[in-house]
């Protein structure tokens, strides 16, 4: 495995949880304009759009993964 590839692919895996985050932010208004989303005064968002940024995550972190258990010869 290739030190460059892991980095690249850890790099991806930044990338998409940055999007998803960013999902939550632009969909989700926060309580007192602070750090807590506020899910009582808007608790539904599209849950096909969640689905979308989870699969990506998901996807990329078990690809991730893969590689990991493969170089340090893991039973997985």
């Amino acid at each position: 495995m290739d030190k460059k590839m892991v980095k690249e692919e850890l790099s991806k895996l930044t990338d998409i949880r940055e999007d998803f985050l960013n999902y939550f932010d632009e969909s989700i208004p926060k309580k007192n304009n602070n750090i807590e989303f506020d899910f009582e005064n808007n608790p539904t968002i599209d849950a096909k759009k969640v689905y979308e940024h989870f699969f990506k995550l998901d996807y990329q972190a078990r690809k991730l993964r893969s590689f990991i258990v493969k170089e340090l010869e893991l039973k997985a």
